[in-house]
């Protein structure tokens, strides 16, 4: 017994409290229920006095209780581009052997909700997150909420700790097809039919596929290039117009180069970067940090 309610002293210690309108109804009903009982000395108004005392009395250590056994801790959370919504990870676990209920996970202008925990089960939930820059940011003051069980009181449990994450430039501009089809002298010819893809006005008129544009779609024909070096090479000052842009066009060709699987450096300034020595992460990393 003593054991249960230093347990309990700790949890509570954790855990703040907040009013909520019920509470206030609460108080209302109580002392309304007091004056009556007062005034009429009715049995009936006592019992129901007693019963609405014990209901919200018992609410609190309940709820405590409810929350107080849950831990949280932020999770990998995959990579971030800036201007484009990412999801932060935060894994729920339920200590207790009792379920949890009405859990919400509370973020930067976001929540997810969470009806049941299981006991001694973890759930993952994810937050919505838009980096507005590129570079290291952090991810801060989430906390849990709930108002289980009569919502007489909203009790909140902080996160400890924050999430630390990189956000890479945003991917946007000319695309890898693009880049080849501008540079194919240097890269090689067309080796293999590879489908159709819309019309950009990059591309020859000889790729048309006028059976498409019979059927009302303008649709080219695209091919597999034989490539004649041994990998590409990305430079930072060809890329766009200012650095912003550049970083950005690197990004969506180190992407692209990643997802087909082809080797490729990229030439900043005073350094050169190569998919065989380093890793897309660490190139992306290069590129944020520019």
């Amino acid at each position: 017994m003593l054991k249960s309610l230093r347990t309990f002293i700790q949890i509570h210690k954790r855990i703040k409290q907040h009013a909520t309108i019920f509470s206030i109804v609460i108080v209302v009903i109580l002392f309304g229920l007091f004056l009556e009982a007062y005034m009429h000395d009715f049995n009936l108004v006592y019992i129901t006095l007693f019963f609405v005392f014990s209901f919200a009395f018992s609410a609190g250590p309940l709820g405590v209780l409810n929350l107080g056994h849950i831990q949280s801790t932020f999770v990998p959370s995959g990579r971030f581009f800036t201007g484009q919504e990412g999801k932060i990870l935060v894994e729920v676990t339920n200590t207790s052997t009792t379920p949890s209920w009405s859990v919400t996970l509370h973020g930067k202008g976001s929540s997810m909700d969470l009806i049941q925990l299981k006991g001694e089960t973890s759930n993952i939930l994810s937050l919505p997150f838009t980096p507005t820059k590129r570079g290291i940011f952090e991810y801060a003051e989430c906390y849990l909420e709930s108002k289980y069980p009569l919502s007489t009181a909203r009790l909140t449990l902080a996160i400890e700790g924050s999430y630390e994450g990189m956000a890479y430039p945003e991917p946007k501009g000319k695309s890898l097809e693009t880049f080849l089809n501008e540079a194919e002298t240097h890269y090689g010819e067309e080796k293999e039919f590879d489908g159709l893809r819309a019309y950009d006005a990059s591309q020859k008129l000889s790729h048309i596929h006028w059976a498409s544009v019979a059927k009302g779609e303008l649709l080219v024909k695209t091919f597999i290039k034989e490539t004649q070096t041994a990998n590409l090479v990305f430079d930072f000052y060809k890329a766009g117009s200012n650095d912003e842009a550049r970083l950005s066009q690197l990004c969506l060709w180190v992407l692209a180069c990643e997802k087909k699987h082809l080797p490729f450096s990229v030439k900043l300034p005073n350094v050169q970067l190569s998919s065989h020595k380093e890793s897309i992460d660490e190139i992306l990393t290069t590129l944020a940090t520019y």
